[in-house]
């Protein structure tokens, strides 16, 4: 079932989050990575900015969280976490199923290059990897990320995206 998460969530969405980038660990570059890799603060901070996290609750227990950020003429996916112990069962592609049906403007996601199993969901799932032109400039533009980041990370588009360039 998914639903909607609230404050009291918060410390689920955090071991969440913390419990599945684990997965990038020796995969991002070294600079990148640290531990936990999504500080309380930082979710916060997140949270703060407008990121509504969505839930997959079975057996009354959240094991999958994913984000949603509208940021005026785009929808941003944020935050794309499954239990570790419970990948591979359609949690993650129900959710961004979900989190699609409920935007009205092109939905962009950012990943980092080298997260080759993320880039593969988001393109069986119908997305397209944009070229580096268009990236440097949508990071900057919808995210706040160090410029490091911006360098490490692709952005891929939804079907109904127009290139900018």
């Amino acid at each position: 079932m998914i639903v909607k998460c609230e404050q009291k969530d918060f410390n689920d969405i955090y071991e969440i989050i913390n419990d599945a980038s684990i997965a990038y660990k020796g995969v991002i570059p070294e600079d990148r990575w640290h531990e936990p890799y999504m500080p309380e603060e930082e979710l916060k901070n997140q949270i703060a900015d407008g990121v509504e996290f969505w839930g997959f609750i079975e057996n009354n227990k959240l094991i999958g969280v994913m984000g949603i950020q509208f940021k005026g003429d785009v929808t941003l996916i944020r935050h794309a976490y499954v239990r570790t112990n419970q990948r591979g069962k359609g949690i993650g592609g129900a959710l961004l199923t979900h989190l699609n049906s409920i935007s009205s403007t092109p939905v962009l996601i950012g990943t980092w290059a080298d997260a080759e199993w993320a880039i593969s969901f988001y393109l069986k799932n119908g997305f397209r990897l944009l070229e580096r032109p268009e990236i440097n400039i949508l990071l900057p533009r919808y995210w706040t990320i160090p410029t490091r980041q911006v360098e490490t990370s692709v952005v891929l588009a939804s079907a109904n995206w127009k290139s900018i360039l």
